[in-house]
């Protein structure tokens, strides 16, 4: 069964592909649903404008047209497959493949052209992502073998830290080496993530430096973490390395975090914005975190007080006489682990919301 006149243009008018064709002076005679579709132009807008309207400029337009009339891509007055891009009613600029042949009146005159393209931003938008999975494999790679590595050494100059270090400075040092696992441990978790967004067909980006944008690497937060989003948290502590730690932590989680690093600066913080929870190192010069504790009681009774200590006792009977004075939470060891760091934090500011 051959198909009529009717049938075929029935056909071009549905394609989902985008066809194009000019009049004899470049003007756009012709524009089906897939242009329409594809391009946002309604006909009223597209039929009868200069066809240098669907390009970025004027020289890409000639580009397309010397194409069609040389040799090297089909035949004289036919191109074949040729990429450019279109721009759409909104400005984007989108990737296309041209296939695409000059018209001709009776008289074998140029009468006009007619273009057929496909949008390739799916195409394209497929070659990223392996090219992201074969990237994901070679960083995976080169920098896992490295990344060991430094996790064997950390564990060995942990060992030395305690052998050789009083109790103040192990708890100390040993804090920071926690932290270098927890960056490596992020590290880790980034190039999973790259894995598995190789692995998918779609990924996120988000804005980097002005208009450039990057894959969204970042690590979906639990849903007790999400459930930490806005908590406004004073971290107070004399020592500036577990201080930017606790931090950063709970910055990860989604807090709202403010530093101290000792009782009296904590007090100032207390007084000068609004907080959900104060937690608080025990052992500090000047004020301890009882004195601040048992003041903070008096000055903001409803706000809840945690502490933490890097001593494996309470030397100084400062939790001892905390707890007689009501004190609830205790992060008793550092370095603290993040994970019951963030849930005493949860279920703390949560027993003190007031009931609805």
């Amino acid at each position: 069964m051959s198909l009529s006149k009717e049938d075929l243009e029935r056909l071009i008018a549905r394609s989902t592909d985008i066809v194009v064709a000019t009049d004899r002076s470049g003007h756009v005679s012709y524009y089906n649903d897939g242009a329409l579709r594809t391009l946002g132009y309604r006909p009223e807008e597209i039929l009868g404008a200069y066809v240098v309207t669907l390009y970025p400029d004027l020289d890409e337009a000639r580009r397309v047209m010397t194409a069609m009339r040389d040799q090297g891509h089909g035949g004289a007055g036919i191109v074949e497959t040729i990429q450019t891009t279109f721009v759409s009613n909104t400005g984007e600029k989108i990737p296309v493949a041209i296939s695409g042949t000059l018209l001709y009146d009776a008289n074998g005159a140029e009468d006009g052209t007619i273009g057929f393209a496909k949008d390739l931003r799916e195409i394209l938008l497929k070659d990223q992502l392996a090219t992201l999975g074969e990237v994901a494999v070679g960083l995976s790679h080169e920098i896992n073998n490295p990344l060991g590595v430094i996790v064997n050494q950390l564990e060995l100059l942990e060992r030395d830290v305690i052998s050789l270090a009083d109790d103040k400075d192990v708890s100390v040092e040993c804090e920071r080496i926690d932290a270098m696992r927890r960056e490596v441990g992020r590290i880790s978790g980034v190039l999973s993530r790259l894995g598995e967004k190789a692995e998918g067909e779609t990924y996120e980006t988000i804005d980097y430096v002005g208009p450039s944008r990057m894959v969204d690497l970042r690590e979906k937060r639990s849903a007790t973490e999400r459930r930490l989003e806005g908590v406004r948290v004073l971290v107070v502590d004399d020592d500036l390395g577990i201080c930017q730690s606790v931090k950063e932590i709970l910055e990860a989680a989604g807090c709202d975090v403010c530093t101290a690093h000792d009782g009296a600066e904590g007090l100032r913080c207390v007084e000068s914005r609004p907080l959900d929870v104060v937690l608080s190192d025990v052992v500090m010069p000047e004020m301890d975190g009882y004195e601040l504790y048992t003041t903070v009681r008096k000055t903001h009774p409803h706000l809840p007080v945690l502490m933490m200590t890097g001593f494996h006792y309470d030397r100084d009977h400062v939790i001892k006489r905390s707890r007689l004075e009501g004190l609830e939470g205790v992060i008793f060891k550092k370095p603290v682990d993040p994970g019951r760091l963030i849930e005493v934090i949860f279920e703390t500011v949560r027993s003190h919301q007031p009931a609805s």
